[in-house]
């Protein structure tokens, strides 16, 4: 789980509990405060397996937030993360698709806080790069296949400062119709700096001090929060808490 270090958060001894219960070794996520990013700059462009139910999603933007999903909707999903961070990964690659066939149902919307605060932790603009992309992809109604892609594909290491415009340019490759002039340039020339610091503030003004956070309807699920990464079990989950 990303946590910052002193400025930002202290890794809390919850991601060694979430560590083991990925299979994962706790160093994944525990790199100290300050590390020097690797210069490691290659990744594999992939897909969202459930890119086609996402793909039928809206998304807009809200101060330092996107929304997915019909506004509508009778409950909401809030999701604080860093695109740098495993652990999200690890959501978005479980619980988070229960979550999108919900939303695919007009039954949540989902309100994400994207941070980026393990650029300062391990050094690069990999997590602002990132966030400034997928801020690009609203403007071309792409941002929840996008986003996912962007989890996906993520690089092995947190330390990895791999998500470079050309990364990110690839990975919307995986995104048909979200490449173009705009979008590119926008990728290139991070015109929504502005709107990353936002959400930063907001991930840090928020009181949340790890990510990834999952809210229902504005308060942490029942358990010990290892259902997130599991479609079935963070599926119960949420039926628990009155969606389904």
């Amino acid at each position: 789980m990303g946590v910052r270090g002193v400025r930002s958060f202290r890794r809390a001894a919850v991601a060694v509990a979430a560590a083991t219960a990925l299979g994962l070794s706790a160093a994944a996520c525990s790199s100290d405060s300050g590390s020097d990013a690797s210069s490691q700059a290659e990744l594999t462009a992939k897909t969202s397996p459930d890119a086609a139910t996402l793909a039928k999603l809206p998304a807009k933007v809200e101060g330092a937030e996107i929304v997915v999903g019909d506004p509508n909707a009778p409950h909401t999903v809030t999701v604080y993360e860093d695109p740098r961070c495993p652990f999200c990964m690890h959501y978005e690659g479980g619980g988070a698709a229960a979550v999108a066939k919900l939303a695919a149902e007009k039954k949540v919307k989902v309100r994400y806080t994207i941070a980026s605060f393990l650029d300062a932790n391990f050094g690069g603009d990999s997590s602002k790069r990132a966030v400034n992309a997928m801020r690009a992809s609203v403007e071309q109604g792409k941002f929840p296949e996008f986003h996912a892609a962007v989890f996906a594909s993520q690089p092995e290491k947190e330390t990895d400062d791999a998500f470079t415009a050309d990364n990110l340019l690839k990975i919307a490759d995986k995104v048909p119709g979200l490449r173009g002039p705009a979008f590119d340039k926008a990728v290139r020339e991070n015109t929504y700096k502005d709107f990353v610091k936002a959400a930063e503030g907001a991930f840090e003004s928020s009181g949340v001090n790890s990510s990834p956070v999952i809210l229902i309807d504005g308060k942490k699920p029942a358990g010990d929060g290892r259902a997130i990464f599991n479609e079935e079990a963070f599926k119960k989950v949420l039926a628990d808490a009155g969606i389904s």
